[in-house]
């Protein structure tokens, strides 16, 4: 196979090497942004390489003859580390959030990059635990752009020694799993209020299919677009929130500077925003 490109200082504008070209079309395609993080993205697409014995630029011509290699491609780009009650304390406010709807009414939220389900399992059962799934509707939409890690979540199993569960302790794992060959699936009481999609955030016809929802999680994702696509990404979210919805970003994250239509809301060691 031969090497792949180590830099992008000889490139040659008529004729960008083939990382940097790798590179545009991840981002065109994703929004994901290796254009200055050729490094990053070198190791992760060369075992795609070597397991279809190309080189980068032949990989090129691969992909264009071949569209369907996307979903192949995406499993190794994406970045997919979670664990359950991951930033609890965001969890414990949208408790209080549905606690204000009216009883009998339906909450609908959308957890839009969930990798394999931590995160929605996790809205669900904390809901659960509060008691507003017995006096509300909930529905949960968890979405990846990464069908792989869709079919994991799916599943609803994860092993014992998963680092998904740094955060989960024995009473919650006594309540919201059964324990099964090796590891734990997720109840089924939780399991039945969780739908998984196939979304790609670029793409407004997939979602805007998601509906209009009370909250959007997407949190630690957004460190990995720019500010052009963070922007179409952010407005996309604000015409699916409905009235006073609300959107929980990573404490990495920010709204900051963007002229976007969100109050941000600090409570308790965490902050998070609410359509205006």
């Amino acid at each position: 196979m031969s090497e792949l490109p180590k830099s992008i200082n000889a490139l040659d504008v008529q004729d960008p090497m083939p990382l940097e070209r790798l590179a545009d079309k991840i981002y065109r395609h994703s929004g994901l942004n290796y254009q200055n993080n050729l490094f990053t993205l070198e190791p992760k697409a060369a075992k795609r390489f070597k397991e279809l014995g190309l080189d980068c630029a032949s990989y090129l011509d691969f992909l264009e003859r071949n569209p369907l290699e996307w979903e192949v491609l995406m499993q190794y780009v994406t970045i997919n580390e979670t664990y359950f009650f991951r930033e609890e304390a965001q969890l414990n406010e949208l408790v209080k959030i549905a606690q204000r709807t009216s009883p009998g009414s339906e909450i609908r939220i959308w957890s839009s990059a969930c990798s394999t389900g931590e995160e929605p399992y996790s809205i669900g059962m904390v809901l659960e635990k509060n008691g507003i799934t017995k006096r509300n509707t909930v529905s949960i939409i968890g979405s990846d752009i990464n069908l792989r890690v869709i079919k994991t979540a799916s599943e609803a199993f994860y092993p014992s020694s998963s680092l998904c569960f740094r955060r989960t302790d024995d009473e919650q794992k006594k309540n919201f799993f059964t324990e099964e060959n090796g590891g734990y699936r997720v109840n089924s009481s939780i399991r039945e209020r969780v739908e998984f999609r196939r979304i790609n955030l670029l793409n407004a016809g997939q979602v805007d299919s998601i509906g209009a929802v009370d909250a959007i999680f997407c949190r630690n994702v957004m460190i990995y677009f720019d500010m052009q696509t963070i922007r179409a990404i952010i407005d996309r979210f604000y015409r699916l929130l409905k009235p006073g919805g609300y959107l929980f970003l990573g404490h990495a994250e920010t709204l900051r500077g963007l002229d976007c239509g969100f109050e941000t809301i600090k409570e308790n060691d965490t902050f998070f925003y609410r359509k205006g």
